[in-house]
């Protein structure tokens, strides 16, 4: 009988696991095995993981390399997908809980468009009729394990395999994501991370796309993920006529938020990722992604950005759909905001061992 493993794993043995568990073999080309070293390397020389923490982190590296299997697999099984056209995306992002998964989900209602479902961000394939869905093993598998998520957790950010989720799931294919840092004390990868040219993985986001994407090749696509403020340059080489909606709301009340939700969502991983440590970590990622995307967006063609104010768009959703529909130039739908689902979601920064002025100097320094 095989033991429980108490590490995240190492190269091979992580590409063994999802060869096991797909039958498959073929990763593709080898541009992400560097960022994999480099999260292993920093997984276990600075993250301090415990054995829950260690089985998790390697549950999200298999993860991720069982992803990349299947999309290999389906990219071969429906060549046409390379033929899917990805005509001028929209790509909701900005600073974490600063509005950014209401307006996604808002957006991607209209039956215009279609936004990305969780579970197929995990199994890339061409989108199954929805009534078809419960018959499928993986989407049946991760359902059940999102319906035993932390009520907690759900109330801060509700997620479900049926519901259109942030599209990082699609990068981390590429080992190139800030969710591995937003999860564990990683200051290696992060660093190795800000220096690299997220292209690639954008490239293979696309592609990812035009295959889930292959039954609904004439409905506009709607993405959400805070990340892609690390990444604007890349994104808009791989999607030259992309939409970006920039929402805005206070540092202060964001970086609280964020570091309460990654709290929670990281419980029990790792003595240190906590606390003043985390709360430092994610005040210097946040501040630094606002910053690194003020900077790309100047070099850009204006038209390309929308901007959301958070309080403009809490008090008026009408009225910021409205503005959206106009500038891409489609009718606008009727909306309604659905109620806040779960336990409401409290934070302070002096439990990060952060104060307002902390926040306010890391972001004076984002412009």
């Amino acid at each position: 009988m095989r033991s429980a493993r108490t590490d995240v794993g190492t190269v091979d043995d992580l590409h063994a696991s999802a060869t096991r568990l797909t039958g498959l073999d073929d990763f593709g080309a080898d541009d992400y095995r560097d960022g994999l070293v480099e999260l292993l390397r920093s997984y276990r020389e600075e993250a301090a993981l415990t054995p829950q923490g260690s089985k998790v982190s390697r549950g999200f590296l298999r993860a991720a390399l069982v992803s990349r299997l299947l999309s290999e697999a389906a990219w071969r099984q429906f060549p046409e997908h390379a033929e899917v056209p990805v005509r001028r995306p929209v790509f909701v992002t900005g600073l974490p809980r600063s509005g950014t998964t209401a307006l996604h989900r808002l957006l991607a209602a209209d039956p215009a468009h279609q936004g990305l479902e969780l579970w197929l961000t995990e199994a890339p394939q061409p989108r199954p009729p929805r009534e078809t869905w419960d018959e499928h093993p993986v989407y049946a598998m991760l359902r059940a394990g999102y319906e035993r998520a932390d009520p907690a957790l759900l109330g801060a950010h509700h997620i479900a395999a049926d519901q259109v989720e942030e599209c990082w799931r699609l990068l981390r294919q590429s080992m190139m994501s800030v969710s591995f840092e937003c999860l564990a004390h990683l200051p290696g990868y992060s660093a190795w991370l800000a220096g690299q040219d997220w292209t690639v993985a954008y490239r293979r986001h696309r592609r990812n796309l035009q295959l889930i994407g292959l039954p609904d090749r004439g409905r506009r696509w709607v993405l959400k993920n805070p990340s892609h403020l690390f990444a604007l340059d890349a994104l808009l080489t791989a999607y030259p006529d992309a939409v970006v909606i920039q929402t805005h709301r206070a540092p202060r009340t964001v970086i609280a938020s964020v570091c309460s939700l990654n709290a929670r969502a990281s419980a029990g991983w790792s003595p240190l990722f906590r606390g003043a440590v985390l709360g430092r970590a994610q005040l210097d990622l946040w501040s630094r992604g606002l910053r690194k995307f003020a900077a790309d967006r100047a070099r850009h063609d204006p038209a390309h950005f929308i901007d959301v104010d958070y309080d403009d768009f809490v008090a008026d959703p009408q009225a910021t759909l409205d503005l959206i529909h106009d500038r891409l130039g489609t009718p606008p739908g009727r909306v309604s905001m659905p109620p806040p689902s779960g336990p409401a979601h409290r934070y302070d920064l002096a439990d990060f061992g952060l104060t307002a002025a902390d926040v306010d100097a890391a972001f004076s320094r984002s412009g």
